[in-house]
């Protein structure tokens, strides 16, 4: 019989928040392709009081980033045991691929947001993401 492993709780943890975060990034970069960006937030030139698109954007990053470290702290906690199959964990794989490259494809073009607002965009993008895949990962491995 097999001996289960176990990963210390920081280090799920910490995996779980870094890739909730690099989620979260990348969701970023491609709605903001869309015209969805958070730097609608500090635009002068718009009448209204906050623009539908960055609040959009904030929900979208917060929601990717939380559910992000979630299942990827419940991921590695049951990968630790050797409980996802080998299709599972190649699917899983070209699925995070995929998304890293279409968000380095949106990136590498010429961005409509002005250089300050797309600055503070990232950081702001990166604060969420960072705070909400701690939450996610933390409440996963509560549970756990």
């Amino acid at each position: 019989m097999a001996e289960t492993n176990f990963f210390p709780r920081r280090l799920i943890q910490g995996g779980a928040a870094i890739s909730g975060v690099l989620l979260a990034l990348a969701v970023h970069m491609l709605v903001a392709r869309y015209g969805l960006d958070l730097g609608g937030l500090w635009r002068a030139d718009t009448s209204n009081f906050v623009p539908a698109g960055a609040a959009i954007a904030w929900w979208l990053i917060a929601t990717v980033a939380f559910s992000g470290g979630y299942f990827t702290a419940n991921l590695m906690h049951s990968a630790v045991s050797g409980q996802i199959p080998q299709r599972m964990r190649q699917f899983l794989i070209a699925v995070g691929v995929l998304l890293l490259a279409g968000a380095g494809q949106a990136a590498a073009a010429p961005s409509a947001i002005p250089t300050v607002a797309g600055v503070l965009a990232g950081i702001a993008a990166l604060c969420l993401g960072a705070v909400m895949a701690f939450c996610g990962a933390h409440f996963a491995l509560r549970k756990a």
